[in-house]
């Protein structure tokens, strides 16, 4: 009952928003990163509706395979600090003590509550101010079920909100005997995500299978490479190559306050010169560490910065931002 009327909460403010017939690459885009992560536990159904109905231009997937081929939408490989995995499964957690996705199908997946990030040692929720951990009834769910409904949502709606799928981790994934490249591609393709002009974009740190993406197996798509380290810069030419995008950590963009005011690295600019767009991550109002203000932060990045959008766990915040 309380997912259903989440839902129905989410579609009255879906009847406020403006459509958005056309893919939008060419203004600030607003992704909803874990969906509205900072409001309801992260990639879960729920959050992904409340997202949807903030009108975002994209909601994120992070996806993990299960032990039968099922794409996961997870943020990691392990289950152990979002779910109570360890309290239903004691017995299948590996050698590390942690239990991962893989090892599991997706109908075990299903069983299992999902929950506000926590330490899975002390059990402490990560955020604590968010969605109290442990309440709720929130559950796993599939790439195809998140599709269907971003999908049912636009048809429903007249909008054309975009979806920002992640291959998480495909070295793991070889290792196990899987190839999630392959199953994802399939997917979208099977959905009508095939172009740029499909409304999705594809995202991985890995660069290696990001580039065989693209030249190897031919893929169309819109492509970002995610970056984690500051020494990675010096490769834009070779990223430029393939991807049309690079979304940094946003911390690789400030550089030093001078008189009170944020200098940057010449990560955007470079960027912008060899003609991809920059979408860093992540901005979250309840971890602002440099800033005084989440207003300060999307300040200096979104318009000082002059970064062509961000992976937000508050999209609301980042939309009302940019329409005043």
């Amino acid at each position: 009952m309380k997912s259903i009327l989440l839902f129905l909460i989410g579609l009255l403010f879906i009847s406020c928003s403006e459509t958005k017939k056309q893919p939008v690459m060419n203004k600030k885009v607003v992704i909803a990163h874990r969906g509205a992560s900072g409001y309801l536990p992260e990639h879960t159904m729920e959050a992904k509706a409340m997202a949807y109905a903030m009108n975002p231009d994209f909601i994120e997937q992070d996806l993990v395979l299960s032990k039968d081929n099922v794409p996961i939408v997870i943020h990691d490989i392990y289950l152990d600090d979002v779910t109570d995995v360890a309290t239903k499964f004691p017995s299948k957690k590996r050698e590390d003590n942690r239990y991962y996705v893989i090892d599991f199908t997706f109908e075990e997946l299903q069983t299992l509550a999902v929950s506000e990030r926590f330490n899975p040692k002390t059990g402490e929720q990560f955020y604590k101010n968010r969605f109290p951990k442990g309440k709720g009834n929130f559950k796993l769910h599939s790439f195809q079920q998140e599709i269907e409904m971003i999908q049912g949502l636009n048809k429903a709606t007249g909008k054309n909100i975009g979806i920002y799928p992640e291959i998480k981790e495909p070295e793991f994934h070889k290792k196990e005997g899987k190839n999630l490249t392959k199953i994802v591609l399939k997917i979208l393709a099977d959905y009508g995500y095939k172009t740029k002009k499909d409304n999705c974009i594809l995202q991985c740190f890995d660069a290696k299978e990001l580039e065989r993406i693209r030249k190897e197996l031919k893929s169309n798509l819109f492509l970002v490479q995610l970056m984690e380290f500051p020494e990675e810069a010096k490769n834009l030419k070779h990223f430029a190559r393939y991807a049309d995008g690079i979304g940094p950590w946003y911390k690789q963009i400030l550089d030093k306050k001078v008189d009170g005011k944020w200098q940057f690295t010449p990560l955007v600019s470079k960027a912008h010169q060899l003609g991809l767009k920059v979408h860093p991550y992540t901005f979250r109002a309840d971890q602002l560490d440099e800033f005084n203000s989440f207003e300060e932060m999307m300040q200096t990045l979104l318009i000082d910065a002059n970064v062509d959008g961000a992976f937000t766990d508050f999209p609301d915040k980042l939309l009302l931002f940019l329409q005043l």
